[in-house]
């Protein structure tokens, strides 16, 4: 993995998790809650799927279509686990999971 690729998975987790957050209100951590586990999900999520799908792993040099497989993985994956650590923070709460 390159370290642009990181960077690109890292600020699309971040705008996923926001993106999602702003969508549906209960799942919103605060902005840097979201920002911080979308980048973590976003990270990770791309990582796992680049093991699935290979050629959305740039080593070495810059593909464009990698960046935005990367890119739209990041922000898929950093949005669902945003939805995910949310849900398990309302739902130890008290509140309503959604």
């Amino acid at each position: 993995m390159s370290a642009i690729g990181l960077v690109v998975e890292l600020v699309a987790g971040a705008l996923g998790g926001n993106g999602i957050a702003s969508t549906v209100k209960n799942l919103d951590l605060g902005t840097l809650g979201n920002s911080l586990v979308g980048a973590i999900g976003g990270a990770a999520g791309t990582s796992f799927l680049s093991i699935v799908i290979p050629a959305l792993e740039n080593v070495g040099h810059v593909d464009i279509a990698a960046l935005a497989g990367q890119a739209v993985g990041g922000g898929v994956f950093g949005a669902v686990l945003t939805a995910i650590v949310a849900a398990i923070r309302n739902v130890s709460a008290g509140k309503p999971a959604l």
